[in-house]
């Protein structure tokens, strides 16, 4: 696996999962995850690149450009959660305020 960019703060490996499993969520805008672990957009998309296999990631870039719910600004105003309903418990700690 590639390097970690130099903007990136020192993860921990569960934190690095749980940037991991927020970014393929569609529900969680990239605003959570820059309020949980400091990371703006561009930070996870670099994270992202870092931390997946390249068809991985390549998909993953697909699946988000066509996802109005990644950010806050651009989702329904009747959305007012980072996750559906009906997951399970994730242990995000955004969700348990």
């Amino acid at each position: 696996m590639a390097t970690q960019p130099a903007l990136q703060p020192a993860l921990l490996e569960s934190d690095k999962d749980r940037i991991i499993q927020m970014a393929w969520e569609d529900r969680t805008p990239f605003e959570a995850i820059e309020m949980q672990f400091g990371l703006k957009e561009k930070d996870v998309i670099d994270f992202m690149r870092a931390n997946s296999l390249p068809s991985s990631f390549r998909m993953w870039r697909k699946r988000m450009q066509s996802r109005k719910t990644k950010h806050s600004a651009l989702r329904d105003r009747s959305v007012n959660r980072f996750k559906c309903s009906r997951q399970r418990d994730s242990g995000n700690k955004i969700a348990k305020r």
